[in-house]
């Protein structure tokens, strides 16, 4: 079963909580989507930030996703291959709501995905 490694619990969706919960502003990774009816947070998007996740999660707030996980990364380089990791073991764009693979940062045209190179 894929996981997340962004702790077990997940956070409503507003940008109190989000200043709530996110509080370092550095490089980090987060997943948004909806608790089932059994109270299990369900994946609908993933995304990373290189250097801020709390400011990059906010461009989500009016997407009608109500819920939310996060983890700081230590690096833009550890944030990508953790999206890639997310995005391909929650099922890429056929069943997430990201329209594309995740983009290489700018200034680093040689890391490749850890799962498809």
């Amino acid at each position: 079963m894929p996981t997340l490694n962004m702790g077990k619990k997940s956070y409503p969706f507003t940008s109190d909580e989000v200043d709530r919960q996110i509080t370092i502003h550095q490089a980090g990774n987060y997943a948004l989507g909806h608790l089932d009816k059994r109270g299990v947070f369900y994946v609908r998007y993933v995304g990373r930030s290189d250097t801020d996740v709390n400011d990059r999660i906010k461009d989500h707030l009016d997407k009608g996703y109500t819920r939310f996980k996060f983890s700081y990364a230590s690096s833009p380089k550890a944030a990508f291959e953790k999206e890639c990791q997310n995005y391909h073991d929650f099922g890429e764009n056929k069943k997430l709501d990201n329209a594309v693979h995740p983009d290489l940062p700018d200034k680093s045209k040689k890391w490749k995905c850890p799962v498809c190179g």
